[in-house]
């Protein structure tokens, strides 16, 4: 995980997970749109996970 994903992943979470697939990028559309928090955990976590 790079530095810019994680910069990334605070700023904007969804613009962040664009290459997981479109599952992951409404997952966390919607908890973004729930709080920003969720959203921003829910994209680190995304994007931690070595399975891509």
């Amino acid at each position: 995980m790079s530095v810019w994903r994680v910069l990334l992943s605070v700023l904007f979470p969804p613009l962040a997970v664009y290459d997981r697939g479109c599952g992951s990028i409404l997952i966390v559309f919607l908890l973004t749109l729930l709080g920003w928090i969720p959203g921003v955990i829910a994209a680190l976590i995304i994007l931690n996970n070595p399975n891509k």
